[in-house]
């Protein structure tokens, strides 16, 4: 049994070496704040406690447009909608908890109803009466989340290849959602996480593969690995999550845009119809040859599409007397 033992003893110290060799440590934050927190970011403390990294831009005035990444995302995926809609709107978006320069969360809940609550919290702190609400893949989930528990508050509602309808997904997929999954393998991800692996992630995320630079797939490894991101990150992956109810969703009057690509590999298309078939006042628009993120895969018609959609839809509540009060 000596030599048992011995192997399993050598097999524990190759593999702690490995550990060692292949470890990837955390980004430094005040490295990351300079990198990805210049100007016009600011980090506004929240009544909770917590800080969040946000970019408010536009006129003071203007109608407000909110929008919420998603998984594993940051802030900075919105940025050709920023710039294209900052000059009509007010725009504003922020790091979600557990994401980008935010980092985790206080409490380490990350069910969607402390998202929700995040986004209510961010609404108060600046001082919003209505405002529209979009989100991409998890934060359309929490976008469509927050038009059920305050549909006094909103406008109108954007989904971007929204998460929460019940459509299964058959093959596809990322794989670093794959691995972060997997019990046991997902906590070696909270210690070794190549920056190979965020790339193939993020390309099999997208059908339009100009998008991944080696600038957009730094930004994307070194914000996975702000402090306490991973741990989060583990920790969201393994908070119990369950679809909308459609008879809960048919309630949501709000006027919905559902924008979506044809080719997403993460939520399929499929998923899109089953929005427009719950949702009462909804739209659809659709992009060929796009995969998930069509802000970032096609950003001058999808922000186009959503300025004149919204432009409507704004127009119309005015003029049935509604208004847009801030």
């Amino acid at each position: 049994m000596k030599w048992l033992w011995r192997f399993l003893g050598g097999v524990v110290v190759v593999l702690a070496a490995l550990f060692l060799i292949f470890r990837v440590p955390d980004t430094e934050p005040d490295e990351m704040r300079a990198k990805y927190g210049g100007a016009p970011s600011q980090f506004v403390e929240l009544p909770s406690g917590l800080t969040v990294h946000m970019r408010d831009e536009g006129p003071r005035d203007a109608p407000v447009i909110m929008l919420l990444h998603g998984s594993n995302a940051d802030l900075h995926t919105w940025q050709p909608w920023a710039e294209a809609l900052r000059e009509t709107y007010r725009v504003i978006r922020f790091d979600q908890i557990g994401h980008g320069l935010t980092g985790p969360a206080r409490n380490g809940d990350y069910a969607q109803t402390s998202f929700v609550a995040g986004v209510n919290e961010v609404a108060d702190t600046l001082g919003l009466t209505r405002f529209t609400l979009a989100g991409n893949s998890m934060g359309g989930g929490i976008a469509l989340a927050y038009a059920m528990a305050h549909p006094e508050r909103l406008d109108a509602l954007v989904l971007v290849d929204a998460s929460g309808a019940p459509i299964k997904r058959e093959g596809g997929g990322n794989l670093f959602f794959k691995l972060a999954a997997i019990p046991g393998l997902n906590k070696v991800m909270a210690e070794i996480t190549p920056r190979s692996l965020v790339e193939k992630s993020y390309s099999q995320s997208v059908y339009n593969q100009a998008i991944v630079t080696p600038q957009a797939v730094d930004r994307y490894w070194e914000m996975a690995r702000y402090p306490g991101n991973r741990t989060a990150t583990l920790r969201r992956f393994a908070t119990p999550r369950s679809a909308f109810d459609g008879a809960a969703v048919a309630q949501v009057q709000v006027p919905t845009l559902v924008m979506w690509g044809e080719e997403d590999s993460l939520i399929p298309y499929e998923a899109a119809g089953w929005f427009m078939q719950h949702l009462p006042n909804a739209t659809l628009v659709h992009y060929p040859d796009i995969g998930h993120v069509p802000m970032e895969e096609a950003p001058e018609r999808s922000s186009a599409d959503l300025q004149s959609w919204l432009g409507d839809v704004l127009s119309a509540s005015q003029s049935s007397g509604a208004g847009t009060a801030r």
